[in-house]
């Protein structure tokens, strides 16, 4: 990418090339993940806990004409903001968004994209995207999981979102060969809940055995991405049973509705929110700032 187009800031750029420890962060939470004003006071926490740890945060965005890593305080209030027009940018959208001279957030694909670019090794977000419900109908999978088989880059994360089909997430995962590390667990994370059921081959229990996979990992020709699952706070986590009930009520909402593709994501989480009566906000936003945190001490332990 040519230097135009991809925008270090100063902080980050010093950090890398003195081999300091540096975290991606993403910014789709504050443009459409999360309500205000918790979307900027997450976003502020995560890079906070990132500090806390000993790394650098560099929250990732498009505007006018250029991938931003490490956004400044303006631009997140931009983003933050309900009246500006921002969109929402997967790595498959980051050719017509600069060309565009959008404002723009960047997903988790997107993100991995300019993270690898900037040469970090490390992002920490809540969940990544994987296969929808219903897919074998609808063909929903997110790009996540092909930015995840083809670049290098680990993702801190609580498994992917409990909305979608995690069997199935897990199942095109080792399809797609992405290790998953467990982090202080045995079984993929439901998102809100602990516990999925479903059992993970690899487990690391420190920062430091961590980033000893992800060197090895990331040493051998041609390997992709690869994941670090740990659950949410446990003050925080949320019954299994009662998430899913609240998910199946969620869907058949916006199937009655007419929502699909992209506008499916939101509507669930908002609809879970309410349902929860903010329960499922305040995990997600704990499991953002959690992540974040493990990043750091993950990215500092890799440096």
């Amino acid at each position: 990418m040519s230097a135009g187009r991809l925008t270090i800031s100063e902080e980050v750029r010093e950090a890398l090339a003195a081999g300091r420890a540096v975290v991606a962060l993403e910014s789709s939470l504050i443009a459409q993940g999360l309500p205000v004003p918790h979307n900027l006071e997450t976003a502020r926490a995560a890079e906070a806990a990132v500090r806390e740890a000993g790394a650098i945060p560099a929250t990732t965005a498009l505007e006018d004409g250029r991938l931003i890593v490490g956004a400044d305080d303006a631009l997140l209030q931009r983003l933050g903001d309900p009246e500006r027009d921002v969109a929402k940018g997967a790595s498959r959208d980051i050719g017509p968004l600069l060309a565009g001279r959008r404002l723009a957030s960047t997903t988790v694909s997107a993100t991995m994209r300019a993270a690898h670019l900037a040469g970090i090794a490390v992002f920490a977000t809540g969940g990544i995207g994987g296969v929808h419900r219903g897919a074998s109908n609808s063909f929903d999978v997110s790009s996540d999981i092909d930015e995840l088989a083809a670049t290098p880059v680990a993702v801190i994360c609580a498994g992917a979102k409990s909305i979608l089909d995690l069997p199935a997430t897990l199942e095109l995962l080792e399809t797609r060969r992405v290790p998953v590390l467990g982090f202080g667990t045995d079984e993929l994370p439901a998102f809100y809940s602990t516990s999925s059921g479903l059992r993970l081959p690899h487990r690391v229990d420190s920062p430091e055995a961590a980033a000893a996979t992800i060197a090895a990992h990331r040493s051998i020709p041609g390997a992709g991405g690869l994941l670090v699952v740990q659950p949410p706070p446990a003050d925080l986590a949320l019954d299994r049973a009662e998430v899913d009930g609240w998910i199946r009520d969620a869907l058949a909402d916006a199937d009655r509705a007419g929502i699909s593709g992209g506008a499916v994501t939101p509507h669930l989480l908002g609809y879970l929110a309410r349902a929860s009566e903010g329960r499922t906000l305040r995990v997600n936003i704990g499991l953002i700032v959690a992540n974040a945190r493990l990043g750091g001490r993950i990215a500092s332990a890799l440096t």
